[in-house]
Order: C-alpha cells, then structure tokens, then sequence
C-alpha cells in the first residue's frame, strides 16, 4: 500500500483499506513499548487548572484529578443524589459552626490529586475556603456515597485518602444498604477498617453519633 510505503505507518501494522477507510492492527514492538512507558506523563493540578481556564475542560465536565489523570465522573443519579441530600441535612443540627460541609467539591490532596468527594467535613474558616482549595489539614472527614463506583471508591480512591493521610473516610454502599468506616493512617493504609458499621461518631466530633437508619433513611 502507497501509505505504508511513504512510511506513513511501519511495516509492522497490519492495514487495511475497508470502504475507503483505513483500518489497521498496530503491533508493538517492545522497543516502542519501553518507549510510550518512558514518554507517559501526569497531569499536575497547574495544568488541570490551565485546560478548564483554555476551555480544553469546560462547566459541564464532571472530572477529577487523581494520580495525574484526569477521571470521569459517573452521572449523579437519583438514590445517589438523595443519598448525599440526606447527609448534608443531617449534619447542621449536630455540628453548628464547628465545622464547614462542603458538597461535591475539590480537595487537594497532592501536585497530582484533586478528588471530588460527595461530603467533605472541614475545618472552620472566615472565608470558607474562597483563598484557598481545602488540603488534607483541613479536613475532619470524608464521605463517598458509592452505587455504581463502589469499587472505584474502594480500590483508587480510599488507598489515595490513607497515602495522603486522610484521618477518616466513611463508604456509604449504596448497593446493600451499609456503611463502611475507615480510620487511623500508618504506612499509607488505614489501621481501623470497619464495615456494616450500625452506628458511628465521628473521629473529631465523639460527641455526636449516626445510626444507620440516620443515613439510609
């Protein structure tokens, strides 16, 4: 084929000319392999900050920062949304003004990792946070309300939480109705990992306490 012999693709794909279109198998060779290894890159919060400002990420994006990729979010369904809507209205009452609920938005964990928590407890502070993103001293707690993320929630997010030292993450399953609590950082893990938890107070806050019909409804 004319493309190949230009060099527009090497010898080692497979092409194919299919009604007009070109379809083509591409191996790899290891050289190549070690190659794309070597030039992948992440993504720091700067450049994340940089392509919503260029418009490369727009409003409507549900994105996150994580590890230096930039991660889809799932849609916020119903249950999901209830779910969050019942926490928020539950914690005014117990807690006053010691501590800020932030719904749905960023925290800084690293150059790297920028999550989107579904409930994040805070730190008091005059300008509720307009100066600065909330970074992990800032933080009581954190709350994800998982249905179809479970796993993501589980196996990326909650390990990224214990490294950055994240004293305390709640999982609230949507799928069996439990709640999982996770607590106590050492060695980039958590030491206290409890799950169908019934009732629970808060690391910094022991003097309130949520039983799992609070949370469920």
């Amino acid at each position: 084929m004319l493309l190949i012999r230009l060099g527009v693709f090497p010898y080692h794909h497979n092409v194919k000319l299919i009604n007009n279109l070109i379809n083509f198998i591409y191996y790899l060779t290891k050289t190549e392999v070690e190659f794309m290894q070597v030039i992948t890159r992440k993504f720091n919060v700067n450049e994340y900050y940089k392509m919503a400002e260029t418009g490369i990420l727009t409003p409507e994006d549900r994105v996150e920062l994580i590890r230096g990729e930039i991660i889809a979010m799932s849609a916020i369904g119903r249950k999901h949304a209830a779910a969050v809507n019942r926490l928020t209205n539950l914690f005014p009452p117990l807690l006053g003004n010691k501590a800020i609920i932030s719904v749905q938005n960023s925290i800084r964990l690293n150059n790297y990792s920028e999550p989107q928590p579904d409930i994040v407890l805070l730190k008091p502070r005059s300008d509720f946070y307009e100066s600065k993103i909330p970074e992990t001293d800032d933080i009581y707690l954190v709350i994800e309300v998982a249905d179809s993320t479970i796993k993501y929630d589980q196996e990326i997010k909650l390990p990224l939480y214990a490294e950055s030292n994240i004293n305390e993450v709640w999982i609230v399953n949507l799928n069996n109705k439990t709640l999982e609590v996770y607590r106590q950082t050492q060695d980039k893990t958590y030491l206290e990992k409890q799950k169908n938890v019934q009732s629970i107070s808060p690391l910094a806050f022991p003097d309130i306490n949520l039983t799992i019909s609070d949370i469920f409804g």
